[in-house]
């Protein structure tokens, strides 16, 4: 994130002041809706501030953990190359529907919160974005997805209100 000064002039009167400007965007998905309600919010402020944006899907070496794909699901017995293959097919579709901004797409497999931070660590991110799905009920006090972004990242954090 880089401070930058500004100057405007808005119905004659002047102003001064320091916007924040965010260079490197990462975003968690899992190809549902309502993850896709973030992805839409990161790409507006990758926009806005003509960022790198970063689509993150992070896959669970389980062969009980689905990962959505259009509708159908996924479940992976050698622990994890069939689930990252449909992850990353999931995120080159969302990539190819983003104009006009660099876009880079991550997957892995391990706990998806931690995945997004670790790539946000390495791409050197200074804003994730997740959605709030998983913040109320039951996973809220097991720990859901934003919630542990929000705890272990190294940067800003945006909840994106989804459900």
């Amino acid at each position: 994130m880089t401070p930058v000064r500004y100057h405007s002039v808005f119905e004659g009167i002047e102003h001064w002041g320091l916007a924040l400007v965010f260079s490197s965007i990462v975003v968690g998905t899992d190809g549902s809706d309502t993850a896709s309600e973030a992805v839409a919010l990161a790409v507006q402020i990758a926009r806005q501030n003509s960022a790198r944006l970063h689509l993150v899907v992070g896959v669970h070496s389980s062969t009980a953990v689905a990962v959505p794909s259009g509708g159908a699901s996924f479940s992976d017995p050698a622990g994890g190359p069939v689930l990252r293959k449909a992850a990353k097919s999931v995120l080159e579709g969302m990539a190819e529907a983003v104009e006009g901004l660099d876009v880079e797409i991550h997957t892995d497999v391990g706990n998806p919160a931690d995945v997004i931070v670790r790539v946000a660590d390495e791409v050197g991110a200074d804003l994730i974005v997740v959605g709030s799905k998983g913040m109320q009920g039951k996973r809220r006090i097991l720990g859901s997805v934003p919630n542990r972004v929000a705890h272990k990242a190294g940067c800003h954090v945006l909840v994106a209100k989804t459900t």
